[in-house]
């Protein structure tokens, strides 16, 4: 029997589940997985979590405090206890969210970050099996620089969608980044005039490609994680790519199928791109983001609804903790 479109993508690139669904992470057997508020808000109202979420609520409520405070206990606490129940049914690591509301906040960001480590830490979970997420405005990379540099904290810098975000991650040495490829595509066809795109055209695999070549050529260890797909085509066109974060009915989609696979993106291709070293300042970051009207609206969107899932998560927590 020929190997499914999955376990052919499994030999050239790491898959990752993008869902806080355990039972979708047993069927698949990825090797890490993303957990985000929207997945955790969503994992919160089905029955099977509800041990998770009275867990973190009694938790914070023994920590005391005046409500925002015990609400940000359990908060933390919920996060990392679904990462910690991830983390039994994988064999590699949980990328756990800062929240996004901090998005602009360097320090803020750092203090998150070393808090989410302590309680995995508490939980016994070593540091090294955790992403900590952030989001990629330029604070964000800066709270990356300080968690890598200073405290050996690995980063997965998510929302990115522009090709000098991605680098100044690189500099800064954050672990991972995730560049989003679906949500490119979702404004392309939202602001021009094209409504479908072939695989390798598709502008979200464009950028992915040229972010990987990138860092192949010149010899970054960022690792690159491609993001958010709307179809199994974006995926295929990234095999090859170093991570894939993968839905449960997109990596379902790719368990049914039985097409030979062509790995599009490697790294000796990518050393012969050629493609320019760039370095990129503050003032490079922030002028390359606003003459790039995609990312810019992109990147604020999507601080956006993730800080939207959080307060809906804190909306259920806040139930909780009245009971």
């Amino acid at each position: 029997m020929a190997p499914s479109v999955l376990d052919q993508l499994k030999a050239v690139t790491t898959v990752v589940a993008d869902t806080g669904d355990f039972e979708a992470m047993k069927q698949f057997k990825p090797t890490d997985a993303t957990t985000n508020p929207s997945l955790i808000f969503a994992a919160a109202n089905m029955p099977a979590y509800q041990k998770l979420i009275d867990e973190a609520v009694s938790y914070a409520k023994k920590l005391g405090g005046k409500e925002p405070e015990v609400l940000s206990n359990a908060m933390d606490k919920v996060c990392v206890n679904f990462g910690a129940e991830i983390l039994k049914i994988i064999p590699g690591r949980v990328s756990t969210e800062v929240d996004a509301r901090l998005s602009f906040d360097t320090e803020a960001m750092v203090q998150k970050a070393q808090t989410l480590i302590k309680l995995y830490k508490d939980a016994g979970i070593e540091k090294e099996r955790i992403l900590i997420k952030l989001a990629s405005t330029w604070e964000g990379v800066q709270a990356a620089r300080i968690l890598e540099s200073q405290f050996g904290i690995h980063c997965n810098m998510t929302l990115i969608f522009n090709f000098y975000q991605a680098v100044a991650c690189a500099e800064a040495g954050a672990t991972l980044i995730s560049p989003f490829v679906g949500r490119i595509l979702d404004w392309f066809v939202a602001n021009t005039d094209k409504k479908s795109f072939e695989s390798l055209e598709d502008p979200g695999v464009k950028s992915v490609t040229k972010i990987y070549n990138y860092y192949k050529k010149f010899g970054i260890k960022t690792v690159v994680m491609g993001a958010s797909f709307r179809n199994t085509g974006e995926i295929l066109g990234l095999a090859g790519c170093d991570l894939l974060t993968i839905s449960p009915s997109l990596l379902d989609k790719l368990a049914q199928s039985t097409e030979e696979i062509k790995p599009h993106l490697n790294a000796d291709t990518a050393k012969a791109s050629d493609i320019g070293k760039v370095n990129v300042t503050e003032q490079v970051f922030r002028w390359q983001m606003n003459e790039d009207q995609m990312a810019t609206d992109k990147l604020s969107e999507g601080i956006r609804k993730f800080a939207a899932d959080a307060i809906k998560l804190e909306n259920v927590l806040r139930q909780r903790m009245a009971q």
